[in-house]
């Protein structure tokens, strides 16, 4: 739904006070309605109550207690100094290939790790998150994002991969050590924060000869 911020949501949703259902449930619902769509789905923080309740024409405890509730059932989280935002499940090692891996009880072992600083391609800059500077005291055997979320509180909540069939260059045989080009699967993935911006950037490529990826769709 385009342009579905809280400010013009609520400007469309009147409360019905001839209604008999009280105000505050007629809010929950309105909050339920509202975290469904992003970028409130993906985490986004709600308006302040004093702000809901302005908007809504009614008190700002009317509010608190829809929230409440809402925090009740285990939809909505409230932290102090930070605000209240859709309970998010997370991506859980599907963000990590490590992460995944280990998900599923498969052995890995890094044999080649280097860092390097070198100008980023057009794609890979203009996506990056212009919030996640990173020191060289950091463990950046990590991925990015767990970085981000411990460090600066910035968590990842949704991703998007490509899968594309390749063959194998010169540097990604020599990696592989497979002939140049033996066929691959190049997965490129992004993972994103609540405001949809990019958190990482990461190609991998797979030897198809070891690898098998199965891609099941959800109905």
């Amino acid at each position: 739904m385009a342009n579905h911020t809280a400010e013009n949501f609520f400007s469309r949703s009147k409360l019905d006070r001839k209604n008999r259902v009280p105000l505050h449930i007629q809010i929950e619902r309105l909050l339920q309605d509202l975290i469904s769509h992003p970028p409130y789905s993906y985490g986004a923080l709600l308006p302040d109550e004093l702000t809901m309740a302005t908007q809504l024409g009614v008190s700002r405890g009317t509010v608190r207690e829809s929230i409440l509730k809402l925090t009740r059932q285990g939809l909505l989280e409230r932290r102090k100094g930070v605000g209240t935002r859709k309970v998010q499940s997370g991506l859980g090692p599907w963000t990590s290939l490590i992460g995944e891996m280990s998900s599923k009880s498969v052995d890995h072992e890094t044999f080649l790790f280097q860092i390097l600083e070198q100008p980023a391609k057009a794609k890979v800059s203009e996506a990056l998150h212009p919030r996640l500077k990173l020191s060289s005291d950091e463990d950046l055997r990590r991925p990015p994002y767990e970085l981000a979320k411990n460090g600066m509180g910035i968590k990842a909540t949704h991703a998007s991969e490509e899968l594309i069939a390749v063959t194998a260059g010169r540097l990604t045989a020599r990696l592989l050590k497979v002939k140049m080009g033996t066929p691959l699967l190049r997965r490129v993935r992004m993972s994103y924060d609540a405001n949809n911006c990019v958190l990482d950037y990461s190609e991998i490529h797979y030897n198809t000869s070891v690898v098998s990826l199965t891609l099941i769709p959800i109905i």
